[in-house]
C-alpha cells in the first residue's frame, strides 16, 4: 500500500528518479557514443601511416663491414654513409686542431664508438650527394669525402675541410642495439 501512496514525482526506491531524467541521461549517451563515432575518424587519420612509421627507423647490420670499408644505407629517403674508419682515419680526424674547422665539432663528439661513423651523406652547400664511399672514388684532399659538384671537401669524421659548403655532414640519430647492429633514427 506505501508503493500506490508514493508521491508523484518518485519512482520506486529513488525520490526524485522520473522517466525524464532517464531521457535526458540516454540521450547524453547517445549523443556522446554519436560524436565519438564521428570524430574518430578525423583523429585516426592525424596518426602517421604505415609507410611513414617504416621510415622511422633503418635497422642496419655493421658485422660484415670490414675496417676502411663503407656502406651507404637509405634513411628517411637519404643516403646515409656508415664508415668503418681505419686507426689511421681516426687518427687524422682526432689530429685535427679546431681552428683549421669551419665548423668546429671535435671527432668524439660525432662517433659513439671510435672507428665507427655514421652521417647523412647529403653536402651541405646545395644537397649533392659527396663521393667517397667507393674505394674507386676520390676521397677529397682530407681522405673523406669529395663533393664535385662545387667542390667541397670532408675529412675522415665528415667535418667540412675546404670549399663552399657551410656545415659538417649532419649526424642523424643512431643507437648500437649490439656489437654487430645500429638503429638509425
Amino acid at each position: 500500500m506505501a508503493d500506490a501512496l508514493a508521491t508523484p514525482g518518485t519512482h520506486g526506491d529513488h525520490p526524485g528518479a522520473t522517466k525524464r531524467d532517464f531521457l535526458k541521461l540516454s540521450a547524453a549517451a547517445f549523443a556522446a557514443v554519436g560524436t565519438g563515432a564521428i570524430v574518430w575518424p578525423f583523429i585516426s587519420q592525424l596518426a602517421p601511416a604505415r609507410d611513414v612509421l617504416a621510415l622511422a627507423s633503418t635497422d642496419v647490420d655493421i658485422g660484415p663491414i670490414t675496417v676502411g670499408q663503407a656502406v651507404t644505407v637509405m634513411w628517411r629517403g637519404k643516403p646515409v654513409f656508415v664508415r668503418h674508419r681505419t686507426e689511421e682515419e681516426v687518427a687524422a680526424a682526432r689530429a685535427v686542431p679546431m681552428s683549421d674547422l669551419k665548423d668546429p665539432a671535435t671527432d668524439e663528439s660525432r662517433v659513439q664508438r671510435g672507428p665507427w661513423l655514421i652521417v647523412v651523406g647529403v653536402c651541405t652547400h646545395l644537397g649533392c650527394i659527396p663521393l667517397g664511399q667507393k674505394p674507386t672514388d676520390p676521397k677529397g684532399d682530407y681522405g673523406g669525402w669529395f663533393c664535385p659538384c662545387h667542390g667541397s671537401h670532408y675529412d675522415t669524421s665528415a667535418r667540412i675541410r675546404k670549399g663552399p659548403a657551410p656545415l659538417n655532414l649532419p649526424v642523424p640519430a643512431y643507437a648500437f642495439t649490439s656489437d654487430s647492429a645500429i638503429r638509425i633514427g
